[in-house]
């Protein structure tokens, strides 16, 4: 081989070598330029994920330090970083729970009233971590510690200087016993039901028969046309309801009955309730009906008349109502005493746990879950977490604000 050839050689595999060189030197810039748009993107993904959740669950935007605090607590534990906000943030509280609570205590359901025992007993049971299914049987109401003036049973004063002064709710609200403020029995009280704001809206004039329909809408997330269901016997429907309506007896046969016959006999267990209008407090008379009971005997004098407070729960009857999931479901007809036992039978049934769920949903993603991921979410995730936790209401807002914080 001739000098020249060899030269020639040698200068062809340099130029291979030199390609390769910078065909490799290429590809790894390449791959490290991914790798970091990669992480770039992740981290930018994190950081929106935490704005959002953030923004949701407390009404306000994060600051440039809470959302670095955030960040790498979103990309590892979504929900443990929900809990981190709201365990940590006084807007959650004083904001988004106070208007979370506050339609339910009112018949308008409107979130421009003030704060009352119903939605701070709501606030307190939520930050710390009570047993959620107490909200409508428990001993308890929620006073502000060190707020003048004083809780009255007459007055909801003690509130709204409480939210005049933009108290913080996460500190100064205080569990206290209901029965030792509002004179009632421990065995009389039940949570919400019996807190002033409640019986002021519920239990004034008329039948008591609204404190039973909107304890089920607020928190079974069912009205009355919804539990429809004229298979059930009328023979506890009070005398005060018609059974000929306008004079067509077809009309209580096909519609007043179907409601009546599942709620007059549990709306029984507020037989002793009123609201006093001109004291404006809560009356109870222990072994002593309401005369709001027995009013308009005329209507129709073989109708039921209110022994006591006395209720049975019929839609445990093999029936449509079937599908509220009652706790121990055996198809038999459950009974009890008074406005606590009732609530403890509302309040363990399928239907209350997926009402939480669902309304907490719609508070932190702004919208009903109404398309098929997110049913699925609440039914198959949401729900079974929130009833694990035992009824723990920040774990239904730091599960759905994980679902919700985008992608």
């Amino acid at each position: 081989m001739t000098n020249m050839n060899m030269k020639q050689q040698t200068a062809s595999r340099g130029a291979r070598r030199s390609r390769l060189v910078k065909a490799t030197a290429l590809a790894l810039a390449f791959a490290t330029f991914a790798s970091v748009q990669h992480d770039a993107a992740a981290t930018d993904l994190s950081r929106r994920q935490a704005k959002r959740m953030y923004d949701r669950l407390t009404g306000t935007p994060p600051s440039p330090a809470t959302l670095d605090t955030l960040e790498p607590m979103v990309a590892a534990d979504p929900a443990g970083a929900a809990l981190f906000i709201m365990n940590n943030s006084s807007s959650f509280y004083s904001v988004t729970l106070k208007n979370f609570a506050t339609p339910w205590t009112n018949r308008d359901q409107t979130v421009f009233a003030p704060l009352n025992d119903y939605t701070a007993t709501v606030i307190g049971m939520v930050r710390d971590d009570s047993d959620f299914r107490g909200i409508l049987s428990d001993d308890v109401v929620y006073i502000g510690q060190g707020i003048a003036p004083a809780y009255s049973t007459t007055s909801n004063a003690h509130y709204e200087t409480m939210e005049s002064n933009n108290a913080d709710l996460r500190v100064v609200l205080q569990a206290t016993p209901q029965s030792s403020l509002n004179g009632l029995p421990s065995t009389a009280t039940a949570g919400i039901i019996t807190s002033r704001a409640a019986s002021e809206a519920f239990f004034i004039d008329g039948t008591n028969r609204a404190m039973f329909r909107f304890t089920l809408l607020n928190h079974l997330c069912h009205d009355m046309e919804q539990v429809h269901d004229t298979s059930r016997p009328p023979d506890r429907i009070r005398q005060d309801v018609t059974r000929s309506p306008g004079g067509d007896s077809s009309l209580f046969l096909n519609n007043c009955i179907g409601c009546h016959n599942g709620m007059d006999p549990m709306a029984q267990a507020f037989a002793y309730y009123d609201f006093d209008e001109t004291q404006g407090r809560l009356v109870y008379t222990q072994g002593q009906v309401q005369p709001k009971y027995l009013i308009n005997a005329d209507n129709f004098k073989p109708g039921f008349v209110t022994p006591d407070d006395h209720w049975e729960n019929r839609w445990r009857l093999p029936g449509k109502n079937t599908l509220l999931g009652w706790a121990g479901q055996d198809g038999q007809i459950r009974t009890g005493n008074g406005a606590k036992t009732l609530g403890q039978e509302l309040a363990n049934s399928d239907a209350f746990a997926q009402c939480q769920v669902e309304k907490v949903f719609r508070s932190v993603c702004l919208r009903p879950p109404s398309d098929v991921p997110d049913i699925d979410q609440v039914r198959l995730v949401i729900v079974p977490a929130f009833k694990s936790s035992g009824y723990k209401l920040k774990t239904a807002f730091a599960e759905s604000a994980a679902w919700c914080a985008g992608n």
